[in-house]
């Protein structure tokens, strides 16, 4: 793999991968309101669903039904993205129906997925926050030969576990051939606080998980997202957590863009 030339996508400044080792930590959502929480900063955002067997953002911005805009364009097609929320997304998920399962081999979905980027007429845009499949599979593989992504922020939640399964899918990024920076570790579902009682906390899924992570990566623990009913409630009506009231949530998604935004920088002076 080494001299791979990677390919820049027209307009777009800055990619950034979502990560995490396994399923249901919560990697879509921390996706999604990423790129929210950059779209209500002022930067031009694109959100780009690569869980080619497992979409979820079309459901998480209510958008199961939008079909973009294909064109033939010099013997080409060119798909628009959608548009919510001020950012430009684009998934598999709109191109199939919500009960259909793809049966396709690696090399069909990787296809699929460089489709989803080159294919695209994405404008001008500073961040594209790439939301990768759990594991490392043919899509993420793909991706970090094709094109040249800034960095990937790694999705845990504390147990054990979902550690040792984000360990095995951070060694992926550091590899020589593929050489992506791990901007940061963001630890989700760190406790959980009933509505009734905000100041209680409740490690349900253990405590420092997220934090043995970041420092075995030497990398920043960026943020700890709490384990909130509304969050997930909000996602399934197609909104974001600014659409709902917990100050907690929010805040940790500011820390998001603002370690991403630093590091960025970082990266720039260097």
């Amino acid at each position: 793999m080494a001299g791979i030339e990677r390919i820049a996508i027209p307009g777009v400044k800055h990619i950034i991968a979502v990560a995490s080792g396994k399923g249901g930590v919560g990697k879509s959502t921390v996706s999604s309101n990423l790129a929210v929480s950059l779209a209500r900063e002022g930067y031009k955002v694109a959100l780009v669903d690569a869980d080619i067997y497992g979409p979820s953002v079309p459901k998480m911005f209510d958008l199961e039904d939008a079909h973009p805009l294909v064109n033939s364009e010099n013997g080409k097609e060119i798909m628009y993205p959608i548009e919510k929320y001020g950012m430009k997304i684009m998934s598999i998920g709109f191109f199939t129906r919500k009960d259909q399962g793809l049966i396709w081999r690696g090399s069909m979905a990787a296809n699929a997925i460089m489709q989803l980027f080159e294919n695209t007429q994405w404008g001008e845009i500073d961040y594209m926050i790439v939301d990768f499949p759990p594991g490392t599979g043919d899509i993420q593989l793909t991706t970090m030969q094709k094109l040249k992504l800034d960095g990937v922020i790694m999705v845990t939640t504390p147990q054990e576990i979902a550690v040792n399964d984000a360990r095995k899918a951070a060694s992926m990024f550091g590899n020589v051939d593929l050489n992506v920076p791990i901007f940061g570790v963001v630890e989700n579902m760190s406790w959980f606080t009933p509505k009734e009682h905000p100041e209680e906390k409740y490690y349900i899924f253990g405590k420092g998980g997220g934090n043995i992570l970041a420092q075995e990566l030497k990398t920043a623990l960026i943020a700890q997202v709490p384990l909130i009913a509304e969050v997930g409630e909000a996602a399934d009506k197609g909104l974001s957590v600014f659409d709902q009231s917990n100050a907690e949530v929010i805040v940790a998604f500011e820390k998001i863009v603002a370690g991403l935004v630093d590091e960025i920088s970082k990266t720039a002076k260097s």
